[in-house]
């Protein structure tokens, strides 16, 4: 089947999200709270769009939208631009000393004297997005989790103390899309969320590149036997299979 967005003729699937399409197409949503490894939950609301069925429109979160036939979507109406620059001076009134979001409040010409008539935290970076929550739900850690109500919602550990269960993986840190969660690596020693972690080093090259809790969860939930001195990066991970499958493509003259 085939949908419209902006004009282009976009071909789809039945029950495919707009956001998917639109990006296959190279057509450009903003989004903060989506990430491909995870479900969508629109919760940022930037990927506001609005879907036009038999001269009939609604806005909708293009993350969260369905296709179930053919209809037109247009992603920067008059009333799209103002419901995500809406949304992107409150999230600048969050956050007014961050990149990621000063970046979009640039891209929206967000007006900054409207923004300053908000009680301002220029410490605050997290816009509470839930990615990173649910990555480490996924994960299977369940390490962090958000924590209090209204303006006071935030993430952290239960009872903002070092939890047990976390295990320095990152996947927190490296879903976040305004960089909120801070990780700091020294030689072989990590830290976030308060907790230190010795790392251990790659059996081929060298490098320190995961905590020793992290190797084993992994290993542990895949069934596993581990050994420590013998565990690889990613890197040399598939510079080993890419020269095993080579090999054998030469010894069977494939």
């Amino acid at each position: 089947m085939n949908i419209i967005i902006d004009g282009k003729h976009c071909e789809c699937e039945k029950g495919e999200f707009i956001l998917q399409i639109a990006r296959r197409n190279n057509i450009y949503i903003p989004t903060l709270c989506h990430s491909d490894a995870l479900s969508g939950i629109g919760s940022c609301r930037l990927c506001m769009v609005e879907v036009i069925d038999r001269g009939r429109s609604k806005v909708v979160t293009a993350c969260l939208f369905p296709v179930a036939k053919e209809v037109e979507v247009v992603t920067n109406s008059d009333k799209i631009k103002r419901i995500r620059k809406n949304v992107v001076m409150l999230l600048k009134a969050r956050c007014p000393e961050n990149k990621e979001i000063d970046d979009l409040a640039k891209y929206f010409d967000v007006d900054e004297h409207r923004v300053q008539r908000f009680k301002l935290d220029k410490t605050e970076n997290c816009v509470l997005c839930g990615l990173c929550t649910r990555a480490c739900n996924k994960l299977g850690a369940g390490a962090i989790s958000t924590v209090n109500r209204g303006i006071y919602k935030d993430v952290s550990t239960p009872y903002n103390e070092i939890s047990p269960e976390c295990i320095g993986c990152e996947s927190c840190a490296n879903v976040c899309p305004t960089n909120a969660i801070k990780v700091t690596k020294k030689d072989n020693e990590l830290e976030i969320w308060g907790k230190k972690f010795k790392m251990i080093k790659c059996s081929a090259c060298g490098r320190y590149f995961a905590t020793e809790e992290h190797i084993k969860f992994a290993y542990k939930k895949a069934g596993m036997k581990i050994d420590l001195n013998k565990v690889m990066c990613d890197k040399c991970k598939r510079e080993k299979s890419s020269k095993q499958i080579a090999k054998i493509y030469k010894d069977y003259n494939i």
